[in-house]
């Protein structure tokens, strides 16, 4: 005997909500009926998943490696599902689409459009979250894909590129480095470096931008002796430099949308090889919808302009 997928979502809901009350709210059943799911889940198993000695639900060991082969049978399941219903007709239906905060603003309103219009019966359901939070949910079934930016751990993944994003230099309008065509890393080395917090691959991405040779023939980086702040958001790091609390590194796709257009801010390319991220779309490998994960990573790659494309 197997488990049922009805079993198997009982168990991922009263993992999510730490209630049999909320969970069987959420499967829209009875509490007893859930109950009853878990414990047939259990004997078909041969194994106790929840502890329920601790007046809480805690999965026991067996209970998470359940847990997570149900979240990835339960995602297949989706899969097939979707991929069933538009096997003639690719993206349409729902569609959940993860993307980060340093991409959203910049590529999704332009392309989205035009995405609208190539696939009418398409529903997109976004998401704007770190990049660590969407591979979570992506790895979870809680999204179809993600955009997310490279250098970044893809082990479980496919991906499709869509653009690369040069890393530029923002100082203050009257910063000595604001006269300079274009900046060297180590110019950095003792500048006041203002970067998104902690959690944001951003700030990886930028740090990584910055290295140079030093005269011992190493390599030397910009590390996080270097900010003194930490912002929220690009719209406030960018409101930090023009206030002269320091110097950044920012997305140029950001850039290009106007984010740096305050008259306090000098932005400048820096002198580097490898000042640069790239913009990919990412799924589950594997997915019955990678296809159609592909055909949305062309049409983004479409929507960008031609000089960021590149």
């Amino acid at each position: 005997m197997l488990p049922t997928l009805r079993q198997l979502q009982y168990l991922k809901l009263l993992a999510e909500h730490k209630s049999f009350m909320a969970a069987a709210e959420k499967a829209f059943v009875s509490q007893p009926a859930l109950s009853s799911g878990i414990a047939e889940l259990e004997k078909t198993l041969g194994a106790r998943l929840v502890d329920r000695s601790r007046g809480q639900v805690i999965l026991t060991a067996v209970g998470e490696e359940t847990l997570k082969r149900a979240e990835d049978i339960l995602a297949r399941t989706e899969d097939l599902v979707e991929a069933a219903r538009g096997a003639n007709r690719p993206l349409t239906g729902r569609f959940r689409l993860g993307v980060i905060p340093t991409v959203a603003p910049f590529l999704l309103p332009k392309a989205l459009l035009k995405i609208r219009d190539a696939f009418p019966d398409l529903r997109l359901f976004l998401r704007e979250d770190q990049t660590a939070r969407l591979i979570a949910a992506l790895k979870s079934g809680g999204l179809d894909a993600a955009v997310i930016a490279l250098p970044y751990d893809l082990q479980g993944l496919d991906c499709a590129f869509i653009c690369k994003d040069e890393i530029v230099a923002a100082t203050p309008l009257n910063h000595p480095l604001a006269h300079e065509e274009r900046i060297a890393p180590e110019a950095l080395k003792n500048e006041e470096l203002i970067l998104l917090e902690d959690g944001h691959c951003l700030r990886d991405h930028a740090l990584a931008a910055c290295t140079w040779n030093n005269p011992a023939g190493g390599i030397e980086t910009l590390g996080s002796q270097n900010g003194g702040f930490a912002a929220t958001s690009l719209n406030t790091l960018v409101q930090m430099v023009g206030s002269g609390l320091g110097v950044s590194l920012l997305p140029a796709m950001a850039v290009e949308a106007g984010l740096a257009r305050s008259e306090d801010i000098s932005v400048r390319p820096l002198k580097s090889d490898h000042a640069y991220r790239d913009i990919v779309v990412v799924w589950r490998a594997g997915s019955s919808r990678a296809a159609e994960a592909r055909l949305l990573a062309q049409h983004l790659k479409k929507a960008e302009p031609e000089e960021a494309a590149a």
